[in-house]
């Protein structure tokens, strides 16, 4: 019997049934499940490997600790985060329309998704060197660095003065979604949603680009 099988916890009220091969999939859900109910610095593998339905040892089988685990949920956040801001792209047209769709796209994200957000800034938790992880953080922040210097700029230069421009409006952006989800707003249901809504746009007026 495969390990991923026979690692299954059978217990009354815990057993749980995985095809071969998905036990990773599952411990990637249930990590993102547990950081959600209880924020980024009480993650526990053991914990997570309880609420899969799994042994404690099961873990090591697809992933380097809780570090593997923690880069493979924070890849995850990233490929969602890019989708949301490729589609929020997609729905606008000129450079200031573009930039004003992304930066909701990212706040909404961003509130909607508070401890996976979390997890993808906290560095020193994950490893930015795994392929996965950074080809989709890589490519979030090239969506919006098109947007913030023209479509064809992104991809000529990468100096921190030719990227002054995305950077700007990165700072602009996260720093607005961080007081958001610490309650600078407003502390009342849905007053982060109406700040994003009515003062991120004006917020990004002032960018200079």
């Amino acid at each position: 019997m495969p390990d991923d099988l026979n690692s299954v916890n059978m217990e009354s009220g815990g057993a749980r049934s995985y095809h071969h091969g998905a036990l990773r999939e599952a411990l990637i859900a249930a990590a993102e499940d547990l950081i959600a109910e209880r924020g980024v610095d009480a993650f526990s593998l053991r914990e997570t490997a309880r609420r899969a339905g799994v042994s404690p040892a099961a873990p090591a089988h697809h992933f380097d600790g809780a570090r593997g685990l923690l880069t493979a949920v924070a890849a995850g956040a990233y490929r969602d985060f890019g989708d949301a801001l490729a589609a929020a792209d997609d729905s606008a047209s000129s450079r200031t329309a573009r930039i004003r769709a992304q930066g909701m796209a990212y706040v909404r994200f961003a509130l909607a998704n508070p401890a996976r957000f979390d997890l993808m800034w906290r560095r020193g938790l994950i490893d930015g060197g795994v392929p996965d992880l950074k080809v989709a953080a890589d490519r979030a922040f090239l969506i919006l660095d098109r947007a913030a210097r023209g479509a064809g700029e992104a991809m000529h230069g990468s100096d921190d003065v030719q990227r002054a421009p995305s950077i700007a409006a990165w700072s602009l952006v996260h720093g607005f979604a961080r007081l958001a989800l610490e309650g600078a707003f407003g502390g009342e249901p849905g007053a982060a949603e109406r700040a994003a809504e009515t003062m991120l746009p004006r917020v990004l007026d002032h960018l200079d680009l």
